[in-house]
This record gives C-alpha cells, sequence and structure tokens, in this order.
C-alpha cells in the first residue's frame, strides 16, 4: 500500500473517534518549533575557545562537528530540509559572526554581528529567537554572573543582557515574527551556601535592570528559565523554580519558561503546563529529554515528550505556547540528531481524540476512560505521519538515516 492508501485508512479509524486527521494535519504544518544551533557544534560558538562553563557539558567526539559559521548553517540547512512543519532557529549571543578582523565582547553586542542569522531566517520565511550566554566566559567569576557580589561582573552581564534585548528585537522586526529572548544563567554554588537570599536578590534586581532596556513587548518576548541543579552547582542554583516562576507572576510581559530537564527527577512539566496556563497569557517551553537529570538528551516520543504535546493540545494552547528545543549530544551525528528531535512532537497529541476523553473524565466514567486511553495508544499514528512527511516533501523514518549517511560521507566526514 501507499503512504496515501495507509493514511485514507487510518483517516477512517479516527474520523470514527471524531478526530479530523486532515484538519489536525493543516494545523501542524502551522505550528513552530524553534531549532536551537548549539546542537551543530556542541555549544562552542564563535566568540571564544576555551572550555564550556556554568554547569553545562556535552560528552561524546562524534566526527564531523561544524567548526565555521559556514559549516553550522550548512548543517542546519540539510537538517532543516529532513524536518516536516514550519520552524524558527534558536540561537546563542555566543554565536554572533563577526567580519574579519572585527570582535565584540558580549556587553559590546551589535545587532549587525548577527546579520547572517537574519539572512538565513529570512531566506527560508523563518523567525528567530535568541539568548543571552552567560557561560564560558572569563567574566564568569566563581560560578555567578548576574547574582555576583562583584559589581564589575554584575555590570558586564547586565550590559550583555540589554544588548540582546536590542538584538531581539532588531530579529522580530527583520523577520516579522516575535523574538523569544530567554534569560537563563548557571548561577549557584558547589556546596551549601551561608547565603542563599543575597543571591537571589541580585540577580532579580539584575534582571530587572536588564528588561529596563526600552523594547515593544509585541515583538520581543523575555522569559526566565529556572534549573534545579548542574555540575560544579549541586548545592544551590540562583535562579530556582520557585525564583524565576515568582519573578515572571510580579514582572509584567515577562513569561516563565520551562525546561523539562531542569527539574527534580519526579517532577513533570507536563502537569506544570495546566496550571500555568490559568494564570500566565503565554509561557516558554525549551523540550529536551532529562535521562536521570538534565543531560540533554536528543527529544524521542517517551511518555513524558507526549505528555508535554498533550497538555498543550488539550489546553488549545498552541497559540499560547512557545515551543524551542534544546539538547546538545556530541555522540551521534549532529545532523541526525536535529532531525530526530524536531521531527516527533506534536502530531500524536493532535490526532489523539481529547474531546471524547475528557467527557467521559467530566462524566466520571473512569473505567471506561482508562479502557479507552489504553486503545489510542494503538491508533494508527504512523501511517498519518509517513503521509504527513510524504506531503511535505520530506523522508520518511525509515529513509531518514540513508540521507543523514550520505551528507556524513559527502561532507561530514571530510572535515578534519
Amino acid at each position: 500500500m501507499t503512504a496515501a492508501e495507509r493514511y485514507a485508512s487510518a483517516k477512517e479509524v479516527f474520523g470514527k473517534l471524531g478526530v479530523d486527521t486532515d484538519a489536525a494535519l493543516a494545523k501542524l504544518k502551522e505550528v513552530p518549533v524553534s531549532m536551537h544551533c548549539w546542537q551543530g557544534d556542541d555549544v562552542i560558538g564563535f566568540d571564544h575557545d576555551g572550555p564550556l562553563t556554568g554547569g553545562i557539558q556535552t560528552t561524546g567526539n562524534y566526527p564531523g562537528k561544524a567548526r565555521t559559521p559556514e559549516e553550522l548553517l550548512s548543517d542546519m540547512d540539510k537538517a532543516i530540509s529532513l524536518i516536516p512543519g514550519k520552524k524558527k532557529i534558536n540561537v546563542h549571543a555566543c554565536y554572533a559572526i563577526f567580519e574579519e578582523g572585527e570582535f565584540a565582547d558580549r556587553d559590546k553586542l551589535e545587532p549587525k554581528h548577527f546579520k547572517k542569522w537574519v539572512e538565513f531566517a529570512k531566506e527560508r520565511g523563518m523567525g528567530l529567537d535568541f539568548n543571552p550566554t552567560f557561560f564560558s566566559h572569563d567574566m564568569i567569576k566563581d560560578g555567578q554572573s548576574l547574582s555576583s557580589p562583584d559589581p564589575e561582573v554584575r555590570r558586564f552581564w547586565i550590559e550583555h543582557g540589554k544588548a540582546c534585548i536590542r538584538i531581539s528585537q532588531y530579529f522580530a522586526e527583520e523577520t516579522g515574527i516575535p523574538c523569544v529572548m530567554n534569560i537563563w544563567t548557571g548561577d549557584g554554588f558547589k556546596d551549601v551556601p551561608a547565603d542563599r537570599m543575597g543571591p537571589r536578590m541580585r540577580y532579580k534586581e539584575a534582571i530587572e535592570e536588564i528588561l529596563s532596556e526600552p523594547y515593544d513587548r509585541t515583538k520581543v518576548k523575555p522569559c526566565v528559565e529556572s534549573k534545579v541543579f548542574g555540575i560544579g552547582v549541586e548545592s544551590y542554583t540562583a535562579g530556582s523554580a520557585e525564583f524565576t516562576l515568582s519573578f515572571a507572576a510580579m514582572h509584567e510581559g515577562c513569561l516563565p519558561l520551562m525546561d523539562n530537564g531542569h527539574y527534580h527527577p519526579t517532577e513533570v512539566v507536563s502537569d506544570k503546563i495546566p496550571a500555568l496556563l490559568c494564570f500566565f497569557p503565554e509561557i516558554a517551553l525549551h523540550v529536551t529529554r532529562g535521562v536521570r537529570w538534565d543531560s540533554d538528551h536528543v527529544l524521542l516520543l517517551d511518555d513524558e515528550t507526549k505528555e508535554i504535546a498533550k497538555e498543550i493540545v488539550r489546553c488549545d494552547a498552541l497559540g499560547r505556547v512557545y515551543i524551542a528545543l534544546d539538547y546538545f549530544d556530541a555522540s551521534i551525528n549532529r545532523v541526525s540528531a536535529w532531525a530526530v528531535g524536531m521531527r516527533s512532537f506534536l502530531m500524536m497529541a493532535l490526532c489523539t481524540p481529547n474531546e471524547k476523553l475528557q467527557k467521559l473524565q467530566d462524566e466520571s466514567r473512569f473505567t471506561e476512560l482508562m479502557a479507552m486511553q489504553e486503545a489510542v495508544k494503538l491508533l494508527p499514528f504512523g501511517d498519518v505521519w509517513n503521509y504527513y512527511c510524504e506531503r511535505c516533501g520530506v523522508a520518511d523514518d525509515f529513509s531518514l538515516f540513508g540521507e543523514v549517511k550520505e551528507y556524513e560521507d559527502e561532507v561530514l566526514s571530510k572535515r578534519a
């Protein structure tokens, strides 16, 4: 059977449950997911040569890592060709692209240093998201940036954050698409601190000063992201979940951003999504796959990933949730890491008979609900997905690796 024939059969099955798969796929095609540039070169960037700091660590040394802006953009283009649907590009500030002989430190970055990213995005009809880079720099002192007791350190990073606000506005004005600008730091302590509140008050005041930079709230969407711990900051992080959520709640226009690898192992972001949507007009996500802790594994269709997607769809919040991916695996082909993670997120949720399941819950028909939820797991989602890939002109899941391997043989393997 062809993909279209299998889809026709699947469409009939879903239709009996009240799911219009044609409408679901049309909606899926218009939901942007932001593709993170830092998977392609293991979070190295273009403005420093030193090691990763700030609780970030990559493992593995798979050949073919991008070494230049040209190689990174080429690899991203290849991944984009394998990913169906609408996309954005998520850029970290350390990926500024300088002209030959030019350099600006992070507190002096300007929109012109990201012109090539804008050109790349506009040529492909894509928007841009942005992240100040509060790690891997000499001005990280004793593991702290915005929360540092050293006013010179704080000033440097505050000016960096303000520069990033201006760059985010530039992105939005150039692409015509709002820019999500995410503030995250790895500030914290390896061992038990003597003062927990002081660093957080400095952090709070620093973020407030960053957000005092003028910007258009319809164009720039500032976020604050939490983290539970990291390498070298195992005992305390200034930007805890309670801190960032409270900050966003108390500062109009600032969004909470949840990374599902940044919580205690028994916490799940899928349950937090509907809770936050009761109070926030918009929220943001960095979707990753934490394995035991925030290890930033390639996103797969594991249970929590599926539940995150279901909650976004069930809450009718596709227009209220900004979705970006965030992982960096150096142990496998990096183009494949992008393509696999970006391909497998929302389709199943959109084709789930949510109204029928909700009705069973509201009518307290819990035995029937449990039975139906189990039955839904075996619906022919794969036939819908393969047809969607065919309609979008990209390889299906079984053909994906062949295209990646060809690119590896022809391009990646030739990099020293």
